[in-house]
């Protein structure tokens, strides 16, 4: 091994200690699996590892013209790569495509969120062996849809395109908020619980179990409590009585959720029918990797704890969230809570193969992003961003707009083969014992 590899190996090995550290003396188990995810594949290890992306940031990959002091306070999703977009159901009824998943989001500098996407799309264009021209031109339709769009929106909005729903989409987009079209609550109830003596009832299996009345009683009041941080306009979808029929634990098994417990709750529809029961999860939220390297105490300061994070950053960033989106406590520690949505479907890159197919998907992308990082600014009703940012970020690119592209295009290269090579690096760690704790 080379001393590069050497010190490399040693810095990925304290990066995620720290990162996991504490939650992998907890449960180990959990971590050996969430590891092994992270070894199948560059990009699995991508998606696992935001806190590496995040410590590179300060050293060779950290130069950045474009932020100042306000495009360095941007709310940000976190954790955007290419896999963290998908279908949901918005306050309206409306069928969305948009980012999904705000476990990680914070105020940062707005282009970590560009950067991280842009290396996604490096990493899933050389696993599909595309040429790294191809990949340029993949980037920079990105970057320029999402440019596009930002100056629509600073502009008065009447040429931005919007959000991404049935009126508008087109291609692969359009096929995957036909196929959510298709859920429905029925089949969603149907995979997670079962009818006896006339009543529904959450079913036990793999990775899901029963609680004992204590615990029961502990999340049924941290419900009560979850409640009161719903905005009005959800009232006429809130069960009858917000009554609770069943209560499970379920473990986290996904790259991102390791060890970490969360509850399923079954409530009563809004009429006493079985179809039209809702499932909510409570579910512990954690600091974001992002946040380790934000040193701004007014938005430290200006949460509650991480549930009250991820809720109010989900509502700053999604234009009409979840309306069942809230938050709570449970033995003291944040909790997100929200609801299983059988409307949920996310962007299947399997499906995405050739470069006309990808390009016009990444143009879509590009128009989200730029849609997310404006709805969270001085015109919300919050006032942690207190600006305009779609402003903002336009004023600081427009100077440069090629240089822009171009910045972002070699970052994707460059960190593309980072990635893959800190791939390497993991799974020989990984294989060899060196990671400590598991």
């Amino acid at each position: 091994m080379t001393d590069f590899a050497e010190k490399r190996s040693a810095f990925i090995i304290d990066v995620l200690t720290e990162e996991f550290g504490a939650s992998m003396a907890i449960d180990p188990a959990a971590f050996r699996r969430k590891f092994r995810k992270m070894a199948a594949s560059p990009f699995a290890f991508y998606r696992g590892s935001a806190a590496l992306f995040y410590a590179d940031q300060r050293g060779d990959f950290g130069s950045d013209r474009f932020l100042d002091g306000r495009t360095s306070r941007v709310w940000i999703h976190g954790d955007l790569h290419a896999e963290n977009f998908g279908t949901y159901m918005n306050a309206s009824g409306q069928l969305v495509f948009n980012v999904n998943d705000f476990d990680e989001a914070y105020v940062g500098p707005f282009t970590w969120d560009l950067k991280r996407l842009a290396a996604s799309v490096a990493l899933i264009g050389y696993a599909k062996a595309l040429s790294d021209r191809v990949i340029g031109e993949l980037v920079t339709g990105f970057a320029r849809s999402y440019l596009a769009e930002l100056r629509a929106i600073a502009a008065g909005g009447d040429d931005a395109i919007g959000s991404i729903t049935l009126d508008n989409a087109d291609g692969v987009l359009r096929r995957v908020l036909q196929q959510a079209r298709l859920n429905t609550r029925v089949d969603l109830l149907a995979a997670q619980t079962t009818v006896d003596n006339y009543e529904r009832r959450f079913s036990l299996g793999d990775g899901v179990h029963e609680i004992d009345d204590a615990t029961r009683e502990k999340v049924c009041a941290a419900f009560a409590d979850y409640l009161h941080t719903l905005p009005d306009s959800a009232a006429r979808l809130r069960p009858v009585a917000t009554g609770i029929k069943d209560v499970v634990l379920r473990k986290g098994v996904g790259i991102g959720s390791a060890g970490l417990p969360s509850y399923n709750l079954l409530l009563e529809g809004h009429t006493q029918a079985l179809e039209n029961d809702v499932v909510i999860y409570m579910k512990q939220a954690q600091v974001p990797a992002v946040a380790r390297y934000v040193d701004d105490e007014r938005v430290r300061s200006y949460f509650r704890h991480q549930g009250h994070r991820t809720a109010e950053s989900q509502r700053a960033l999604q234009a009409h969230a979840d309306p069942w989106l809230g938050f709570t406590e449970l033995d003291g520690v944040g909790q997100l809570v929200a609801e299983v949505s059988p409307y949920a479907a996310d962007l299947d890159w399997a499906d995405v193969n050739e470069p006309e197919e990808l390009a016009g998907v990444l143009a879509d992308l590009g128009r989200a992003v730029a849609r997310m990082h404006s709805v969270a600014d001085d015109e919300s009703s919050h006032d942690l961003v207190d600006y305009s940012t779609e402003e903002a970020i336009v004023a600081a690119v427009d100077s440069d707009p090629d240089g822009f592209v171009d910045y972002l295009v070699d970052f994707a290269h460059r960190y593309g083969i980072r990635a893959r090579e800190d791939h390497q690096l993991f799974v020989d760690l990984f294989r060899n014992g060196r990671l400590p704790g598991i």
